[in-house]
């Protein structure tokens, strides 16, 4: 949103005052070390935090001032982080790995405040509640404004929860209370068939589907013919014994993840028709042995030319049950 702007209640001025009524005495960066951690972020920080910087750098060329830093603390409303310890948010930091991660989607409400994303470069880390992370906002939803704080969740893999709306506001405590959904799990983005959720794939059916997840089910097997060539389908999740025909799989053109049991790796590996879009796969082991599973997964790993899990024995007493 390259046309948002500060909040009316963002005020340089008046939270200098009281950042310097609260830390009288308190060593600021420079002009010098604020451009620099501009330079390394690859950005221009907000008014407002350099304003706060320039009162307390929290470190100091000698160390870190334990004291300083709690005064800062008390001052500021969060465990502060030392201007050379500022970071992006980026999505990297938050990867959750592809189980979870691929089960997901990005949106952002027209009514957003903050964007739904799993990380930007402009979420600018600046302090903690001692597990989650406090950031300016310079990249912010389309109802959102230019620096806003934000709370990143140490647990969600995606978006932020809107804490304040400057800088400001979040010194002087005027902070919001309010949450929203974002988990990035709802219709018609993201789709789930089993107890509790949709009883078909076809009521699933959506031409903005990006994930199909198909959990306990105790009906006649499910046809994937519905999502058969849907453009944005990426993430396809069923429990063993779900699937009427797994080799359905290949109509679904667009599959980034893929995460099925044993079987119906099986038919498809027989079939040569694992999917070569993938980007990740999983298999769903469900009350059986595991080992056979290592060699279905050397066979889909052989597919991209990837390293072989190794397996090793062990042969030895361990002595009688007790």
């Amino acid at each position: 949103m390259p046309e948002a702007v500060p909040a009316p209640s963002a005020d340089p001025e008046l939270l200098e005052r009281t950042l310097r009524e609260r830390l009288p005495g308190a060593v600021g960066a420079t002009e010098e070390e604020i451009a620099a951690a501009e330079a390394r972020l690859g950005l221009t920080l907000s008014d407002e935090l350099k304003v706060l910087y320039r009162v307390t750098r929290v470190y100091s060329g000698d160390g870190f001032d334990f004291e300083e830093a709690d005064r800062a603390g008390e001052a500021v409303g969060c465990e502060l982080s030392g201007l050379e310890h500022l970071y992006s948010v980026d999505a990297a930091v938050r990867h959750p790995g592809w189980d979870l991660g691929a089960t997901r989607a990005v949106s952002t409400a027209p009514d957003a405040a903050v964007q739904g994303l799993a990380g930007s470069p402009g979420w600018i880390g600046f302090g903690s509640n001692g597990g989650d992370t406090f950031a300016v906002d310079l990249t912010p939803g389309p109802a959102g404004h230019f620096g806003q704080v934000i709370l990143v969740d140490h647990e969600q893999s995606l978006g932020a929860e809107l804490v304040a709306e400057s800088l400001t506001d979040f010194v002087l405590g005027r902070v919001r209370e309010e949450r929203r959904d974002r988990r990035g799990d709802k219709l018609p983005a993201v789709a789930r068939v089993g107890p509790g959720c949709l009883e078909t794939v076809q009521a699933a059916a959506h031409p903005a589907l990006e994930v199909l997840s198909i959990g306990a089910w105790d009906g006649i097997p499910l046809s994937l013919a519905p999502v058969a060539g849907l453009p944005r389908l990426r993430t396809l999740t069923a429990l063993p014994g779900t699937l009427a025909d797994p080799l359905e799989v290949a109509g679904l053109t667009g599959l980034e993840f893929l995460e099925l049991g044993a079987q119906d790796w099986r038919v498809l590996l027989n079939a040569g028709a694992v999917p070569r879009t993938l980007k990740a796969a999983a298999i769903k082991v469900r009350d059986q042995d595991h080992l056979p599973v290592v060699g279905i997964a050397n066979e889909i790993l052989a597919l991209w030319d990837r390293p072989q899990i190794v397996q090793t024995l062990l042969d030895g007493d361990l002595g009688p049950a007790l």
